[in-house]
This record gives C-alpha cells, sequence and structure tokens, in this order.
C-alpha cells in the first residue's frame, strides 16, 4: 500500500472509531425516500446522489433494511455515485410486499422471489450497477448475478454466509446443532440475540432494531431461514464471471474466518476484514467505502442503459 493508501485508511479507521450514535430512521440529507413496485409488491426505498452517475445498489438480509447504509451512502455520493437500497419483500418498511401478490399467487416466501425482486429493481435504472448484498441479501445477489451477469458491474459480499448447502452449519459454537433446528427456532434465536443485544451495539441503533421487529413479518424471516438452510451452490458460475467480486466480513463475523476466505477464493473475490462482528456496514462504514471504491475502479467503465 503506498504512503497515501495508507493514509487514506488511518483516516478511515478514525473516522470509524468515532461514528456518533445517531438517529437511524433518519434518512441522510438529501435522502429521496419512496416505493418501488416489485413483483412481490411495494418495496420501501432510498435514494441518494445524483441518478445520471454510475449507480450503485445496496441490499440489507433478514430483518435488516436500508438504513443500515446509512453511512456508507453518503459516503459513496461523495465519490461520484447514485446509490439506492431497499427493503426486502415482508422486512420493515416492505412488510405489505409478500408471496400472496405474485401471479399466480403462492404460499410463502422463496428464492425465486427474492430473485425477482432484485432483478425488477436493477432492470428499473441504470445498469450495469455496482451491487452489494448484505448477509442473506448476499445469497440472492449470487444468483442475480450468474443468471443476469448484464445487470451486475460489480459483487460486494458483505458478510454473506460463506458456505453453500445447510449455511448455518459453520456458524461458531452452534454450527453443529443447525442440522436440528427448524427454521422457525432459527428465526426465533435470531430475534432473541438481537432484543437482548448480544452484539452490544449503541442505545440508538438498539432502539431502532428492536423498533423494527415490529414491522418485520415473521413468516418472512421463517422463510428465509429456511432458505439459508438450502442455499444454492453457484461458486463455481460465480468464478467465471469476469466482474471484479469481493467478500467484506468482520473479523467477529457468525462464520470463522476461515470459511469467509475459503469462499473468496472459490469465486476469485478479494477479502477484506474488519475489526467488527457481523455489520461492518455499521460500524466500519469509511473502511468499507474506501475498500468498494477500490472494487469498482476495476470494473469496466459501463454503458449505461436508462
Amino acid at each position: 500500500m503506498s504512503d497515501s493508501g495508507a493514509e487514506a485508511r488511518r483516516v478511515a479507521v478514525a473516522r470509524d472509531e468515532s461514528l456518533p450514535d445517531v438517529d437511524w430512521a433518519d434518512p441522510p440529507a438529501g435522502t429521496v425516500v419512496s416505493t418501488f413496485l416489485a413483483p412481490s409488491g411495494r418495496l420501501a426505498t432510498w435514494s441518494l446522489g445524483d441518478p445520471a452517475h454510475p449507480r450503485v445498489v445496496l441490499v440489507a438480509g433478514a430483518t435488516g433494511s436500508k438504513e443500515d447504509f446509512h453511512f456508507l451512502m453518503p459516503e459513496l455520493v461523495a465519490a461520484g455515485y447514485f446509490t439506492q437500497s431497499y427493503d426486502l419483500a415482508g422486512n420493515f418498511q416492505s412488510a405489505g410486499a409478500g408471496p400472496w401478490n405474485l401471479e399466480p399467487p403462492e404460499d410463502r416466501y422463496t428464492l425465486r422471489l427474492f430473485v425477482d425482486d432484485m432483478i425488477a429493481f436493477l432492470e428499473a435504472g441504470t445498469t450495469p450497477a455496482h451491487l452489494l448484498g448484505y448477509s442473506f441479501a448476499g445469497v440472492v445477489a449470487a444468483v442475480v448475478a450468474v443468471q443476469r451477469p448484464e445487470l451486475v458491474a460489480s459483487l460486494t459480499f458483505l458478510g454473506t454466509p460463506p458456505d453453500p448447502g445447510q449455511s448455518f452449519a459453520g456458524v461458531k459454537r452452534l454450527g453443529p446443532f443447525a442440522r436440528l433446528a427448524t427454521p422457525g427456532a432459527a428465526a426465533a434465536l435470531m430475534r432473541w440475540g438481537v432484543q437482548v443485544n448480544v452484539l452490544h451495539v449503541k442505545p440508538g441503533r438498539l432502539a431502532f432494531v428492536r423498533d423494527r421487529f415490529r414491522f418485520t413479518r415473521r413468516d418472512a424471516h421463517r422463510d428465509i431461514m429456511r432458505i439459508m438452510m438450502e442455499a444454492p451452490d453457484v461458486e463455481s458460475r460465480l468464478r467465471a464471471l469476469s466482474i471484479p467480486k469481493a467478500v467484506a466480513v468482520g473479523e467477529h463475523d457468525l462464520w470463522p474466518l476461515e470459511r469467509h476466505a475459503r469462499f473468496a477464493e472459490a469465486i476469485g473475490a478479494s477479502i477484506s476484514v474488519y475489526r467488527t462482528g457481523h455489520s461492518p456496514c455499521e460500524d466500519a462504514p469509511y473502511e468499507l467505502a474506501a475498500d468498494m471504491l477500490a472494487l469498482f475502479e476495476k470494473a469496466d467503465p459501463p454503458a449505461p442503459s436508462a
């Protein structure tokens, strides 16, 4: 790393270490708050920046939401990008979106539902777009990228489950019991962990995530756990993609770092590790932004489509 690069990294680390405890429900200044009509229904969205600039789409996972990128979005905008995010169907302010809205209606949330929603959202704006999938949304983004590679300029997996199949088998300490857990039990354990603040998040953040649970549908959460217990293996197809790819993960993530390193190597991705837990977008957004911008520079200049 050059002297200038090392200095930029030190600045990013210092900024991350002094993050304020904000009101996470309050969007960054200039954010356009709207909805997008996806196949599963209306999805709550945030858009920030100039739509004429290269596009970045950030998607949070199970029980997460667009607010998870509160610090990250303005940093990418300041670097000349147009950023967008949406809540997955059934999650937070997209709770009204679900399988009953499909044609024909279905009775549960499926991987296909989330994939089709993400494809529709990407198609509704300039493509190819830089795509980040956080946690479960990384599983969705992987399938989208291999099915519709023309929509994706670069691909970042943020805290994404690193193994196909039973994703929870590799989770620290709980992995050996994964095959005994039902999707409902896994969802309940996750909710309990967040509610009792096992990750020791700041008071403002804790108040927000606890309130968010009041809106996220339990059946959506349960069905996402089911999908993660049967995650598709698309590693060889991801490796074949010519776009730049990155794995971004906290050193105290739910899955061991060696599993994330295996995943990165298998798909031909770089890997960045932060001094955080499962949520670098919340706890190390400035370091993450710097690494994402470096990844974007590796992508071929996009040929935008309206």
